[in-house]
């Protein structure tokens, strides 16, 4: 299921199961037909619809679509989505970190960044050895190094901080 919300005002609950396309608790009974990979043409309720995506940002999960030349902006959330925004969890990874902390206790075995280094996310910013494994920690965000607290050799507890982000 998806709750599908257009122009920030209409919010839809959308289930799509095989050949069964449900909008708000509705069966829906439409003719699809795919003119490309970005267009279709459906009839429903005796009415004709051209639709386009216009542009998709798969990531943040909203599109922009054109039906019959007016423009939609749509923000879809999954499942997941709707169970992190009931448990209170909503744009935590747009929030902005300013500090990395031991997620366990462990010896710092090295270190691949530098102080003003420009990261991305999911690069490689050191590798803790915890019970015997090597563990090799990465960047949440898109950030610069302010500073590092920690060098190869450190002992750390969990909770210290490792890395401080501009």
């Amino acid at each position: 299921m998806y709750r599908v919300k257009v122009n920030d005002k209409f919010d839809y609950a959308i289930k799509h199961t095989g050949d069964e396309l449900v909008i708000n608790n509705n069966k829906v009974k439409a003719d699809i037909k795919e003119l490309s990979p970005l267009t279709w043409h459906v009839i429903e309720q005796l009415q004709s619809f051209n639709v386009e995506v216009v542009s998709f940002d798969k990531a943040l999960k909203t599109a922009q679509i054109r039906v019959n030349n007016n423009i939609y902006s749509i923000t879809a959330k999954d499942q997941f989505d709707v169970l992190l925004d009931k448990m209170g969890l909503t744009g935590l990874a747009s929030a902005k970190i300013s500090e990395l902390k031991a997620p366990m206790p462990g010896l710092v075995l090295k270190v691949f960044v530098e102080e003003g280094a420009t990261i991305q996310k999911g690069d490689s910013l050191l590798i803790l050895e915890a019970m015997k494994m090597e563990n090799i920690i990465k960047s949440p965000v898109d950030t610069i190094v302010k500073s590092i607290k920690i060098r190869p050799g450190d002992k750390v507890e969990k909770g210290q901080i490792l890395l401080q982000f501009a």
